[in-house]
């Protein structure tokens, strides 16, 4: 076996891997880090970017959030039900972490809000070609993987880490695998684990949340996210956070183009397999809130509603509620879009030239949804009794064609696995703390509590960034104290 030395290995190169690896290293540690992929990133790669507070970003565009207003935000909507003093560590770092970005020449196009009625922390990354959005993030991580290289970081891709080395109760070593199947074993005085979760690990998702991918619950599936450093720091004794997964509503199916996904991402009628509303449609812009209303559903499905009025007018004059990763405004080729996806096999999309047809190829109860409609349009041209939903949104469902997508659960991602206090340092389920063993990002973000604070978006980029530097930091402290 291979045999290797240094003060610091950081598993996985994700961006709290990256921010612990580079975070040690500024602080003069000898740095390894193993990755099972080719390259850095992970999932950051689809993202756009962090939450700040309080940021040079935000002061230039007038558009400041106290970080004391998120934090008591953060804490009402979590029922103090999360680690307060971790919550606030990551707040009060989260400017200075923008600036730390933009000292290795990340630069940021907006702090946005991901939809209107959110507040403005989002750093949209500029990627280094093209227009902000999806998949921006990667341009941060291409110039965090430079920095980490410009410090000495050592990097060992392809090579996913096996096992924790404990001695008299301490961290010493990590042992990895190549690709070729020879372990290296790496002596260290500190490790952090920053996996990334396991959001492809159908088998997981079900033991610890009860979703069965691909049937109640269609969530993103990063190659290689199993969970696999989770399980490493159970078996070196780190106790079990809760887990629960990033819920989001999602459209799942081949085909959906963006006029699709434009056209029922809007707060139009929405009801269950009942045929009921369940709903205050016009929050549906909060993907958290419309996948947990939705959760509560027979079979954690709904159905939303359009008629041929609605997407006339939604041709002719745009869209109500656009969003940073769903900004289309038009619905051009909808027709063409929807026909083909439904020709193609997208059980997920349907057309009928009555009501009484769409209940069929939905499974709605059709006797149930022909008085909802009928109670709803009795409300377009009143008010919204039953949730109050505002008159602009009350559009009535008359016209032929109607138009449904079937909507579900979904997530970015899984959510905690790994015990950790606010100073990053793994624990047992005592509270007692595994010397030398740190952890950060996904595999322990239960900050969240039973939902994704979607009201102060970029958090979970934002919280592997912070963590991530936090557990650096912090591993170093622990070293110069030996």
């Amino acid at each position: 076996m291979k045999e290797i030395t240094c003060d610091v290995v950081v598993v996985a190169a994700g961006p709290a891997g990256l921010a612990a690896a580079i975070s040690a290293a500024e602080n003069d540690m000898s740095v390894v880090v193993f990755e099972k992929s080719m390259n850095t990133g992970g999932a950051a790669n689809m993202g756009m970017g962090p939450l700040g507070l309080g940021t040079s970003v935000q002061r230039k565009e007038l558009a400041t959030v106290d970080k004391n207003k998120a934090f008591d935000m953060f804490m009402n909507y979590t029922h103090w039900r999360v680690d307060a003093n971790l919550v606030r560590k990551y707040f009060d770092k989260s400017a200075d972490t923008i600036d730390w970005l933009q000292d290795m020449g990340v630069e940021f196009y907006k702090a946005s809000k991901y939809f209107p009625g959110s507040e403005p922390t989002w750093h949209i990354v500029k990627p280094e070609s093209g227009m902000p959005g999806p998949r921006a993030a990667a341009t941060m991580i291409k110039r965090m993987t430079e920095k980490a290289v410009e410090l000495g970081v050592q990097f060992y891709f392809e090579t996913p880490a096996k096992e924790l080395i404990k001695t008299d109760g301490k961290i010493t070593g990590v042992i990895g695998q190549t690709k070729d199947g020879d372990e290296i074993k790496a002596n260290c005085k500190a490790a952090v684990i920053a996996t990334g979760g396991f959001g492809d690990n159908a088998e997981m998702i079900k033991e610890y949340t009860g979703y069965e991918c691909g049937k109640d619950y269609f969530g993103f599936r990063i190659p290689g996210l199993v969970g696999d450093g989770i399980k490493m720091a159970w078996n070196a004794g780190a106790g079990k956070s809760d887990i629960n997964i990033e819920m989001v509503v999602t459209l799942p199916g081949e085909n959906v183009t963006g006029s699709i996904h434009a056209a029922f991402n809007q707060p139009n009628l929405l009801v269950n397999l009942q045929g009921e509303r369940f709903f205050n449609e016009e929050h549906f812009e909060n993907s958290t809130y419309a996948g947990n209303a939705i959760n509560l559903q027979k079979d954690r499905c709904a159905f939303m509603i359009i008629d041929e009025s609605i997407k006339r007018q939604y041709l002719k004059r745009g869209v109500d509620v656009v969003s940073m990763v769903l900004n289309q405004e038009n619905i051009h080729g909808f027709d063409e879009h929807m026909e083909t996806a439904i020709s193609q096999g997208n059980p997920y999309l349907f057309a009928a030239d009555t009501i009484e047809e769409l209940a069929e190829k939905t499974g709605i109860n059709c006797d149930n949804l022909l008085d909802t409609i009928d109670d709803y349009n009795d409300a377009c041209e009143g008010r919204d009794e039953a949730f109050g939903k505002k008159a602009e949104y009350m559009r009535p469902i008359r016209k032929g064609k109607f138009y449904a997508t079937k909507f579900f659960p979904g997530a970015y991602g899984s959510l905690g696995g790994i015990k950790i206090n606010h100073k990053t340092e793994v624990v047992t389920q005592d509270f007692e703390v595994i010397e030398g063993l740190y952890a950060a990002g996904t595999d322990t973000c239960t900050i969240y509590g039973d939902s994704y604070m979607f009201l102060l978006p970029g958090n979970t980029m934002g919280y592997a960034l912070n963590s991530g530097r936090m557990a650096g930091e912090n591993a170093s402290d622990y070293l110069n104290t030996l």
